[in-house]
Order: structure tokens, then sequence, then C-alpha cells
């Protein structure tokens, strides 16, 4: 294979970021290919588990060790369960259709999220859009005052809410009322971090949507009608939402160890977004637990966004081995979740309101629509 030279001093020039990406591609170019049995195995073996801990969360005494059991069993397989939207994202038209599918009625009408309202995150992987107000998973944390985290992490509790909200009200009613319909889907047909995001849904999926739409809806009714003529109660609305909230909590959360989020808003290349980026090379039990999925290696992820979740391990090593300590690549890489959600914090509880870089994204957010989003 022929070896690239690369400064590991100083920015490098586009040639020289041209030049690594090619090697390091080079060295992972075998790795593309997806398993459609590892694929299938792992998502049904986490849908059995978290519908099982589903069952006894319900079914076990209030306030028990098994109800917890039950809790933490079915939000941390609905939590992998649903990282595979991801991964979903990223496959080609075309590839594991039945599986995208599956997932859905398994786990994105259930949970209020199917997948296809994650279209949005291809435009955090182009270089446009990442790290700007129009990248729609990304907010300078690390570039605000600490009040900011904060307020990103109060919202945890109103997620789920915000998700019934969607499905079970506002959809139903867009259907009607053409205003609200357009607003819905520049606004609440996106999955994102950033509160400020606006695009429109993109037309070539909006009949996906409304027939996942409809599912949801239709499911709401069933559980509406469970408890008007069934044996549901009050009591488990409530307990639906703690697993729900508690499930897209451990996404938002480990949401804070993706980036470094200290970019001001403009338009970075291809190495800059890795480095931006974070891989967790830690082996604990809260990597496992937190990272699923191939999340831990997030840098990796952007460098290379259709490389399979089971192949990121094997990848991650032959860059690693390739490359060094001392290459673009290895700068992405930490130890810890702590670590790297302890160096967002000290960044925030250094910044001056004044100096905010969110009140880019505010200004952004402010703007009318179609003036952001020409491109």
């Amino acid at each position: 294979m022929t070896q690239v030279t690369v400064p590991t001093a100083g920015p490098l020039t586009p040639e020289e970021e041209r030049q690594w990406i090619r090697a390091a591609h080079q060295e992972v170019a075998d790795l593309f290919g997806h398993r459609p049995v590892l694929y299938w195995a792992d998502l049904l073996l986490s849908a059995a588990a978290a519908w099982s801990g589903t069952v006894l969360y319900f079914m076990a005494t209030p306030f028990s060790g098994w109800q917890l059991l039950g809790l933490l069993v079915a939000g941390i397989a609905f939590y992998r369960a649903g990282t595979f939207m991801h991964e979903i994202i990223h496959m080609p038209r075309g590839v594991l259709v039945n599986f995208r599918r599956a997932w859905n009625l398994l786990i994105g009408v259930p949970l209020l999220m199917p997948w296809v309202l994650y279209r949005n995150h291809i435009g955090h992987h182009t270089r446009a859009h990442f790290g700007t107000p129009d990248d729609g998973e990304y907010l300078p944390l690390a570039a605000a005052p600490l009040r900011d985290t904060l307020l990103y992490l109060v919202k945890v509790p109103l997620l789920s809410l915000m998700a019934f909200a969607r499905f079970a009200i506002a959809a139903p009613l867009s259907w009607l009322i053409p205003p609200l319909r357009r607003w819905l889907l520049e606004r609440g047909s996106a999955y994102v971090s950033n509160p400020y995001y606006r695009k429109p849904f993109p037309k070539k999926d909006r009949r996906h949507l409304l027939i996942v739409e409809a599912l949801c809806l239709a499911w709401v009714l069933f559980w509406v009608g469970m408890t008007v003529f069934g044996p549901v109660e009050p009591i488990h609305w409530l307990m639906a939402w703690v697993l729900h909230a508690f499930t897209l909590g451990l996404n938002w959360v480990r949401n804070l160890a993706a980036h470094r989020y200290d970019n001001p808003g403009q338009a970075m290349s291809h190495i800059a977004q890795l480095q931006d980026a974070v891989n967790i090379t830690g082996q604990t039990w809260l990597t496992c637990w937190l990272f699923p999925v191939g999340l831990r290696y997030h840098a990796l992820h952007h460098l290379f966004p259709g490389l399979p979740y089971h192949s990121m391990g094997e990848a991650h090593r032959r860059l690693v081995d390739r490359f060094g300590p001392d290459s673009p690549y290895a700068a992405a890489n930490h130890s810890s979740f702590f670590r790297v959600v302890g160096q967002l914090l000290r960044s925030a509880s250094d910044t001056r309101p004044e100096a905010s870089a969110i009140a880019v994204w505010r200004a952004a957010g402010r703007a009318p629509a179609s003036g952001r989003m020409a491109g």
C-alpha cells in the first residue's frame, strides 16, 4: 500500500486532507458491506429484551425491585434497538428494506419515533451545514454559558410529551388545517437537538411520513380505547411516560459526548469535522451501556458515514495501527464519557454570556427559513 506522509503539527492543506482521507479509506475499504444476519439478530434480541422488560415493569409489584429491574432492562434495550434508526438512515436505498419496516413496527411506531423523521441527519454530515445553525444536531454548548447546557438537560422529561403531542394531536389536526401542516413539516418533523433548526420535510418522503403518522395515531388510539373500555388505568400512562423519557434521556445525555461542541458556526473541513467529533476508547460498562451500535466511534462515523456499526471496532483498530498517536484521527480519541463532558462543562463555565456562540443560532432561528435554506 502506498504510504502517505501527513504533517502532525498545524492545519493540513486541502490536498493533504484529501491524501490522508484516501489513505484512511484504503485501510477500511473492505469493511463497508452490511451483514444482514447481524442486523436482524441484534434488533430482534434487543426488541425481545425491551418488550420483556416492559411486561415485567408493568406487571411487577409497584416500587419493587422487580419493577425497577424491568424499567432498567426495558429502557436500555429500547435505547439499543432505537439506535438502529441511525444505521437505517445511512443505508443506501434498497438495502435491508424489510429490516427498516420491521424496525418501525417493533420500535419506531410503538415509541412514536418512526425513522423517516431522522432524514435531517444527512445534513449533519455535509460540509455546508455541519456545526452551523443549519445543523439540526449541533449546539455550541462548549462555547456558551453553562446555563445553556442545563437548559439542554432539563428538556429530557419533555421529549416524550412532545412526541405524543406531535403524533396524537398535531398530526391529525394538520391533515385538516393546511397552515398547521406547513408548520409541522418545517418545525416538527425532524429529530434534532438544535431547537433553532428549521427546514421543510423532504417532499419525496411525505407519503411515507403520512403512513407512519397514521400508524402512530392508531397505536395511541388503541391504548386510549384500552383505557376507556379495558384494563389500562391512568397510572399506566404515567409509567409509560417514565419508561419513554428514560429511554430518550439515555440518548440525550449520550449526545453530550458526541462532539466537542465548540464551533462558533463556521463551515468546517472534513478533517475538522472528524476532530470535532469524539471516539470513546475506554472499555467500561458505561461505554457499552451509553454507546451501543457503534455510537462510541462517532468520529470514525464522521470520517466514513457509510461504515456499518459491526465493522467499526475493526476499522478503528486499523486506523490507529496505521497512522499512530499523532494522526488527525488520534486527536478524536478520548478515554471516557466523563472526560469529554468534563471538558465541555469547563469550557462552558469559562464562557461569558456576551460571548455565547448560541446567539448565532438564535439569530438564525429568527431568520426566514427560505433565506437560510436556499442551499
